[in-house]
């Protein structure tokens, strides 16, 4: 980090610069707070199929309006999403939800191909 004169003398204009930063976090002003949250949780590669597709779902039903039952479905796969990136793997009953979610969801989550695909990770992981 370089800082540059600010007392009238000659030398670099006035600033800050930062080449780069890796691997940490950090704050610029009054009154800040800087969280950082490293993903270091190893992933089974069937829950990292399962976010990936979960991830997919969630992007497809923002582009349709909510309805009660897809907007439950969309809790359910955050939440699971988040489970898988926090703790490494989504609980069973919490799998159970979202499937019990997506039946809710109805036909057309079926029609999505990554209603589809959601489907196929929780059948493999449920056993069903």
């Amino acid at each position: 980090m370089t800082m540059g004169s600010t007392d009238g003398q000659q030398g670099p204009p006035a600033g800050v610069r930062i080449g780069s930063v890796t691997g940490s976090a950090f704050a610029i002003g009054d009154h800040n707070t800087v969280t950082q949250n490293q993903n270091s949780v190893p992933v089974a590669e069937d829950q990292a199929e399962l976010l990936r597709t979960v991830k997919e779902l969630r992007a497809d039903l923002a582009r349709f309006v909510a309805t009660d039952a897809t907007g439950r479905l969309d809790t359910e796969l955050a939440v699971v999403a988040e489970e898988i990136e926090t703790g490494g793997a989504a609980e069973p009953g919490r799998l159970v939800r979202l499937r019990d979610a997506m039946e809710a969801a109805g036909a057309f989550v079926a029609t999505l191909a990554s209603g589809v695909a959601v489907g196929h990770e929780l059948a493999a992981l449920l056993g069903g």
